[in-house]
């Protein structure tokens, strides 16, 4: 199982005891705000997501990742679906750049290890951090929609990002 580290984070495979941690995180609605899914309502609820991670990572699927730092769960990026890439963390963790460098590393798994030509994003538009984010890391815009996900009852949009593998860039 590979797992790897950052300047600051180790970014590894998710076992089953994520759940509490993760659950602390997938329970705030304030870091959920612009997930795919409402909070999550119960641990049961994130373990059965960590479950499902656990397995697919068994199944061969080495592309999502737990984030720590010092020892401490934080968060999750990479690709639970490939090639688009995803990410959240524990709130308290913001604005230290601590995102950025977790998305990085996923990046440069991304094009390494799964040999992925580009890398998408699905991003809700007023996810404003998570589009500079995004863009500051070489993201393009290539689209957006209306009406993507609904998200306990509310209708959100989305804003479609993509990054190419730097060697497949055309030189200029």
């Amino acid at each position: 199982m590979p797992s790897f580290r950052t300047e600051r984070l180790l970014l590894r495979q998710p076992v089953p005891e994520d759940a509490e941690a993760m659950f602390e995180i997938l329970s705030d609605p304030v870091a959920m705000a612009y997930w795919s899914t409402p909070p999550h309502q119960s641990l049961a609820q994130t373990q059965a997501w960590i479950d499902r991670m656990v397995a697919s990572s068994a199944a061969g699927s080495h592309g999502d990742f737990m984030v720590e730092l010092d020892g401490r769960m934080i968060g999750n990026a990479g690709f639970s679906r490939v090639p688009e890439i995803g990410y959240i963390l524990h709130r308290g963790f913001w604005g230290r750049g601590l995102g950025r460098e977790s998305v990085a590393a996923a990046i440069g798994f991304g094009f390494q290890s799964l040999d992925l030509a580009a890398i998408t994003a699905d991003v809700d538009p007023r996810n404003t951090a998570s589009l500079a984010l995004l863009e500051d890391l070489g993201f393009s815009r290539t689209g957006q929609a209306e009406r993507t996900f609904n998200v306990g009852g509310t209708w959100v949009d989305s804003v479609y990002l993509t990054l190419t593998r730097p060697d497949l860039h055309p030189k200029a």
